[in-house]
C-alpha cells in the first residue's frame, strides 16, 4: 500500500493498483451513476481530471429539464409520459435514435427518487419556464423545467473549497438567486414590488444563513454540492487531479482502466464497467475547428477548462463511434475584455429596446428565441457562405436604465469604461452615429431600424416573429404591452455592445444506446464501457428541448448507467 497522493478524496490510502466494480471518469454528473452504483451494493471510485469537483454542472444555471417527474407531479402540472414522448418526437426530429429520449423517459423519474435519497438536495419546478419549442406537439408552455433548492454547502465540511467555481464571480452579500428569482430580478427597476421581496428574502436567507455557519449557493453551484454532498456522504473516494490515460481491454470487453497522478501511473480494475463522464471538447480548438467551425474563437467555452475531449479521443482509440460532433450547447454571450472570460447573456437578448445586428447592420434572427438555436442559426449562415462575420446588441438608454446586463451591471450603472476602451462597446447620442462605431453600413443600419422601430411600435415583429413564442416571453417585460419582447428605440444616446458565440459545452461524443452503451461504428456494443453527459452523443439529437436538458440527461444516463452494470 502507499499514501494516497495530494488531491485525492476523502484523504486515505490506495494502492497502486485498485480494484473496484464501477470506475467512473469525471465528477460533474457522473456522480449520479456513482451514487446510483453505490445504493446499488457496488464498490464505485471517481477520478477527475481538474483539482475540483462539479465540472460543468458547477458551471450552469443548474435546471433540470424532468418531464412528467414525481416533483411535476407535486407540483400538479398534469404532466405526462405520453405528452413528453410527443413533444420529444416532433423536436429530436430523427436526429437521435428515439430510443434515447425513450430511455431518459422511462429512467427520469427513478432517477429523481434516488436522488432525494441519496442525496441532500430538494428539487423544486420552474413555473412558467416554458419548453423551448412550446407550440410544437406535446410541448408545454407551463414547463418542465425544475432546479434544486438553494443549498447549504457547508455540510461539505473542509471540502467546500473544493468545489468547482461558478462563471460568475459570488456577490459581494451572500444571497442564493434561483434561475426563478433571476427572472424577476432582472426586471427590479420595472417590478420592485415583485422584485424586492425575492431580494429581501435572499438576502436574508444567505446573510441569515452565514451568521449561523451556513454557505447557501443556487443554480448549478447547488446541484453539484448537493451531488458532492450525497457522494462524501456514502463514502466513494474521489481523486481529483487524476487523468484517465487509456483503457484496458480484455478480449472484446473493458475492464478498467489505467490513470495518472503527478506522473505515476495506477492501474483501475472495473469488474462492472467504466463510466466515461469526463465532459466533451471544449477547449480543444483543434477538434472544435475541424468539427464545428474554424472561426470559433479561443477560451470561448463557459465548460470546465479541463474538458478538452481526452475520454473521447481515447473510446475512439478502441474503437467507439461517434455523433453529432458538430452540435454545442450554445450560447450568446458579450464579447470578454483581453484575457477575460464572455458575459453569459440570457433575458438581454429577449428584453424590448434592443436588437441584434450582424456585420450588414441587419437583424438575422428572433433574438429571443433559445441560445442553442440562436448558434445554430449562426453556424447556418457561415456554412452557407453567409457569414455574420460579427454581432452587435443595439440599445438605448431605457433599456439600460431597466434591465440588468452581462449578470454585472444593474440598472442605471455605466458601461464601464473598460467595455469602450477595449472596443466592446460604443455609445453615441445618434443611431446614425452609431454606425461607424461598430463598422457596419449606415444605410443599411438605419433602415433595420426604421424597420423594427415600425413593426414593434405594432407589437408585431413580422420578419423573425419575436415574441409569439411564449418561450420568448418568459424573459420579456411583462409591463411593455402588446407585446412584453418589443419596443422602438427611443431616445438616446444609444449603445451597442460586441456578442460572441460562446457555449455550455459540445454535445457531440461517443455514440451510445439507450442503456448507455457505448457503441462501434458497425452498431455493436463495446461491454463494459458506458459514456453519459456531455462525453455522449447528446441523447436528443440536434436540439435543446427545454431549460435543463443537457444536465437532466447526464444524470439520468448515469443511473442508467450504473443500473446495467449492476445487472452483469
Amino acid at each position: 500500500m502507499a499514501s494516497a497522493p495530494h488531491g485525492l478524496i476523502p484523504d486515505g490510502t490506495v494502492a497502486d493498483d485498485i480494484e473496484v466494480d464501477l470506475l467512473v471518469v469525471g465528477a460533474g454528473t457522473g456522480m449520479a451513476a456513482a451514487l446510483a452504483a453505490s445504493e446499488l451494493g457496488m464498490s464505485v471510485l471517481i477520478v477527475e481530471k481538474s483539482h475540483y469537483v462539479g465540472g460543468s454542472t458547477a458551471r450552469s444555471g443548474g435546471a433540470l429539464w424532468l418531464p412528467a417527474s414525481p416533483v411535476l407531479r407535486v407540483a400538479g402540472t398534469g404532466d405526462t409520459l405520453e405528452r413528453a414522448r410527443t413533444y420529444l418526437r416532433a423536436v429530436v426530429a430523427g436526429s437521435a435514435p428515439d430510443a434515447r429520449s425513450d430511455g431518459f423517459l422511462e429512467h427520469e423519474s427513478a432517477t429523481v427518487d434516488m436522488l432525494t435519497r441519496a442525496t441532500p438536495m430538494r428539487f423544486t419546478w420552474c413555473r412558467d419556464y416554458a419548453d423551448y419549442h412550446p407550440e410544437e406537439p406535446g410541448g408545454s408552455p407551463a414547463g418542465r423545467t425544475c432546479e434544486c433548492r438553494p443549498f447549504d454547502a457547508s455540510v461539505l465540511g473542509k471540502y467546500r473549497n473544493r468545489l468547482q467555481p461558478g462563471v460568475m464571480k459570488p456577490p459581494a452579500v451572500p444571497m442564493p438567486v434561483t434561475s426563478a428569482d433571476y427572472r424577476w430580478m432582472n426586471l427590479m427597476a420595472r417590478l420592485p414590488r415583485k422584485a424586492l421581496p425575492l431580494i429581501v428574502k435572499r438576502v436574508a436567507q444567505g446573510v441569515g444563513g452565514a451568521v449561523l455557519g451556513r454557505r447557501y449557493l443556487a443554480g448549478g453551484q447547488a446541484l453539484a454540492a448537493g451531488l458532492f454532498a450525497g457522494v462524501l456522504r456514502a463514502g466513494v473516494p474521489i481523486w481529483t487531479d487524476t487523468t484517465l490515460a487509456r483503457l484496458i481491454v480484455e478480449g472484446q470487453r473493458i475492464t478498467g482502466a489505467v490513470v495518472t497522478h503527478e506522473g505515476r501511473e495506477i492501474t483501475v480494475t472495473a469488474n462492472r464497467g467504466v463510466v466515461l463522464a469526463a465532459g466533451g471538447f471544449d477547449h480543444d480548438m483543434e477538434m472544435r475547428h475541424k468539427f464545428q467551425s474554424a472561426r470559433l474563437g479561443k477560451n470561448m467555452s463557459l465548460g470546465a477548462e479541463t474538458n478538452t475531449g481526452d475520454a473521447l479521443r481515447i473510446g475512439q482509440d478502441f474503437g467507439a463511434a461517434i455523433d453529432s460532433m458538430n452540435q454545442a450547447w450554445w450560447f450568446p454571450a458579450v464579447a470578454p475584455l483581453p484575457g477575460g472570460a464572455p458575459k453569459v447573456m440570457l433575458a438581454e437578448r429577449s428584453l424590448p429596446g434592443s436588437f441584434i445586428v450582424d456585420h450588414t447592420g441587419k437583424r438575422f434572427i428572433n433574438e429571443a428565441t433559445d441560445y442553442m438555436s440562436f448558434g445554430q442559426r449562426v453556424l447556418e449562415r457561415e456554412r452557407s457562405g453567409d457569414p455574420v462575420e460579427s454581432m452587435w446588441i443595439i440599445f438605448d438608454q431605457q433599456y439600460r436604465d431597466s434591465y440588468v446586463f452581462a449578470g454585472q451591471l444593474y440598472p442605471r450603472m455605466p458601461i464601464p469604461d473598460g467595455w469602450f476602451d477595449a472596443g466592446i462597446a460604443h455609445r453615441a447620442e445618434s443611431l446614425a452615429a452609431l454606425a461607424p462605431m461598430m463598422g457596419v453600413p449606415q444605410d443599411e443600419f438605419l433602415a433595420t431600424v426604421q424597420r423594427f422601430d415600425e413593426s414593434t411600435a405594432a407589437g408585431d415583429d413580422i420578419d423573425f416573429q419575436r415574441g409569439r413564442s411564449v418561450y420568448d416571453r418568459y424573459y420579456g417585460d411583462p409591463t411593455v404591452t402588446p407585446n412584453p419582447n418589443l419596443r422602438p428605440l427611443r431616445k438616446g444616446p444609444f449603445y451597442a455592445v460586441r456578442m460572441v458565440l460562446s457555449d455550455l459545452g459540445t454535445c457531440g461524443g461517443l455514440r451510445a444506446d439507450d442503456r448507455a452503451r457505448v457503441l462501434r461504428e458497425d452498431g455493436s456494443v463495446m461491454e463494459g464501457l458506458y459514456a453519459i453527459g456531455n462525453t455522449a452523443a447528446n441523447a436528443f439529437g440536434a436540439t435543446y428541448p427545454g431549460a435543463g436538458a443537457t444536465i437532466a440527461q447526464g444524470l439520468v444516463y448515469g443511473y442508467i448507467a450504473a443500473h446495467d452494470a449492476a445487472a452483469r
